[in-house]
């Protein structure tokens, strides 16, 4: 049995309100707690786990190895600029204390655009070392999905400890058109 699950990843897995039959993408799924317990609960879904760490895959795939076999969880050692999947294969995303967010995530964000359903869900969870840092790293986020055509951001607070998640909806239309062709002209 796993050790109890971190307060960031519960909040995060809660909030993100998977639904049985959903596609899912962890990025930056370090030694895999967050796909444990997402995967069962996705009795006609599939999570995909993606980190740059060859060394977290491995952890993650001895952790997750039944939902490996299952066909059910699916982890590759990949930066998300460098994600090579099909357009619109996911339903939800997520990524608990992944920086890149709140730094210069421009191709991150149109990885994302290209890869979520149009409308569909990114969740962005991070617990800072410092409270302090909870305002700057949820505004920077928010502005980054802003300018890359994201819709309906909200930051929400934890109600009781120092975690900010920022959930925004994937550009839907003729913007997530116009960001799937400009990802594809950078390959």
């Amino acid at each position: 049995m796993s050790p109890a699950l971190p307060d960031r990843i519960a909040w995060a897995l809660a909030r993100l309100e998977a639904r049985a039959d959903d596609t899912v993408l962890e990025i930056g799924c370090g030694n895999g707690r967050a796909i444990e317990r997402l995967w069962p609960q996705l009795a006609g879904g599939h999570v995909t786990g993606i980190d740059r760490s060859a060394a977290a895959v491995a952890t993650a795939g001895r952790r997750v190895a039944p939902g490996l076999v299952a066909g059910r969880v699916t982890l590759q050692q990949v930066a998300l600029a460098e994600l090579a999947v099909p357009a619109a294969c996911f339903d939800r995303a997520f990524a608990v204390d992944v920086n890149v967010f709140w730094q210069q995530p421009t191709v991150e964000l149109a990885v994302l655009a290209r890869v979520l359903v149009p409308g569909g869900r990114l969740w962005l969870v991070f617990e800072p070392p410092a409270a302090a840092q909870l305002e700057p790293i949820a505004h920077a986020c928010g502005a980054r999905l802003g300018e890359a055509g994201f819709a309906a951001i909200a930051v929400v607070r934890h109600p009781r400890l120092p975690i900010v998640g920022v959930a925004a909806r994937a550009p839907a239309g003729a913007v997530h058109s116009k960001l799937a062709a400009k990802i594809a002209s950078r390959r």
